[in-house]
């Protein structure tokens, strides 16, 4: 007589669930072994980032701000549990078409791992121990949902055994991806280096921030900015921990002496402080991606120096430990500005987030051509020979920081008392200096804003208009800045891609 293998509806999508939760687990606590990019989700972000169209990434940035990774993250997730949910509905009709979607999952994740940068053969592990246990679980999950029944009886569903087992590869899941996040972050050993760390002295300690430079006032951004709120751009799912013990900065290509740093030589040079702002390219008129810090590193063109730069060279092609890669004019590094290997940032070792043991700080050029965070390789090339990560996704191989202002005070849409207002804000032309800011108010006449100080002409300057008397109604306010070259920016709005964004800022407030 034939049998009848059949389950109810929901006993498919709990197998198919639970087995890959099992399988991201054993795969994550295997990364955290081994190296936590050969974690398949973060290889297959990574990828997803890598792929992305320029448009793609600035919607991101645009729509989520820095939590851009973690939605990457989460809708990776709904697909993995909506492909989970098919290849338990296809085990419990036949062990073997589940199997085979694990394993197709698995050779996706593979594929994914081996093509990262740094990416080596022992790398797959993490995702080939996934898969095994993926598929163990699977099988003795659908073993219990798939049971034996005459034709024409009820279904007889070992649901106890069904649950329980669903139940224990839950825990196994969590357990495996708990321990395997804890080693993968490397906290213990980065943390306790970065705790331990005591800084040098600068060799000529900059005086303390001028009195004059912070308007202290409230709701506009502070002369410097704090590094739990400094901004966050890179395209790192899971950031890289260097132990400054284990760091190397190699120099070479087109020099006459290749140099090897350990983070104790770096140690040993010469040590540099320098107020700097830095701007991610990606940062719309107006928009949050700017901040000012004190950084303490040691003069990069001095490391140059000494490998002895060719004059053919043109470009710095620095690569982050994660194999990030970001192209540097060399006669901007040599010009005689404050390019720095940094690694202290406002009085403290460099955060994680930010880069360390070591990152780039070159004043008056845009992130993606300049501040490599984790870095430790830099080839000393041209830009006919070589390109970045972003020049090949259409940005501008060189990146010069555009003059621009932002409204800090009021905010946009905000509702007002009528009478004396203030109206502050910021302005930056890293490299130039901020000479003047203008603000007008329904496009009026334009007025003269206050500035504050400006220790250097490689940060930014508050600004502030404490004398306009609103009146009832709805108005328009808006800002312009002149940089030390007589360059007042333009009115014309342009997008962030290729080179920057440009226009002016402006916020629509209600007075009551």
């Amino acid at each position: 007589m034939e049998s009848n293998r059949r389950a109810p509806g929901w006993a498919g999508p709990l197998v198919g669930l639970v087995s890959c939760a099992t399988a991201l687990g054993v795969s994550l606590l295997a990364a955290g072994l081994i190296k936590a990019s050969a974690f398949p989700v973060v290889a297959v972000g990574d990828a997803a980032v890598d792929l992305a169209p320029a448009g793609v990434k600035e919607f991101a940035i645009r729509t989520f701000g820095e939590n851009d990774k973690n939605v990457l993250v989460v809708g990776i997730l709904v697909v993995l549990a909506a492909v989970a949910t098919a290849i338990g509905a296809l085990a419990v009709r036949d062990v073997r078409y589940g199997t085979a979607g694990l394993v197709a999952f698995g050779v996706v994740g593979a594929l994914a791992v081996l093509t990262r940068p740094d990416a080596a053969l022992l790398d797959v592990v993490p995702t080939l121990a996934g898969v095994v246990v993926g598929i163990v679980t699977l099988r003795l999950l659908a073993g219990r949902a798939l049971r034996e029944s005459p034709p024409g009886e009820a279904v007889a569903l070992d649901r106890r055994g069904l649950l329980v087992g669903a139940a224990g590869g839950l825990a196994l899941a969590g357990v495996s991806g708990v321990i395997g996040q804890s080693l993968s972050s490397g906290h213990s050993a980065v943390s306790r280096a970065r705790s331990a760390l005591k800084l040098p002295r600068p060799a000529k300690p900059l005086p303390p921030v001028p009195a004059g430079a912070d308007l202290r006032i409230k709701g506009l951004s502070p002369f410097v900015t704090p590094n739990p709120d400094f901004y966050r751009v890179d395209t790192a799912l899971v950031l890289p921990q260097v132990d400054p013990r284990d760091w190397t900065l190699k120099i070479h290509g087109i020099v006459d002496r290749p140099v090897e740093l350990t983070f104790a030589d770096l140690l040993k040079r010469p040590v540099v402080e320098a107020d700097v702002t830095l701007c991610c390219v990606s940062n719309d008129v107006g928009g949050p991606y700017v901040g000012n810090a004190r950084w303490l590193g040691v003069s990069l063109a001095g490391v140059l120096r000494d490998a002895g730069v060719r004059r053919d060279a043109d470009m710095l092609l620095s690569t982050s430990a994660d194999g990030w890669t970001c192209g540097t004019p060399v006669d901007v590094v040599l010009d005689g500005r404050d390019a720095l290997l940094a690694f202290a940032m406002n009085g403290e070792a460099l955060p994680v987030v930010h880069g360390f043991p070591v990152r780039q700080v070159v004043p008056g050029l845009y992130g993606y051509v300049s501040a490599t965070k984790w870095v430790t390789d830099i080839k000393v090339t041209r830009f006919d020979r070589d390109e970045a990560y972003w020049t090949p996704r259409g940005w501008a191989p060189k990146g010069p920081i555009k003059t621009e202002s932002r409204i800090d005070l009021p905010r946009d849409g905000a509702n007002l008392p009528a009478g004396r207002t203030v109206v502050a804000g910021v302005a930056w032309a890293q490299h130039k200096g901020i000479d003047a800011v203008e603000v007008r108010i329904d496009r009026g006449p334009w007025r003269q804003a206050r500035l504050a100080e400006a220790p250097t002409a490689d940060t930014w300057r508050q600004w502030v208009l404490d004398d306009w008397d609103a009146t009832p109604g709805e108005h328009t306010i808006e800002v312009r800045a002149t940089d030390a070259t007589g360059y007042t920016q333009t009115a014309e709005r342009a997008p962030v891609g290729p080179d920057g964004a440009t226009g002016w800022h402006s916020v629509d407030v209600r007075v009551a």
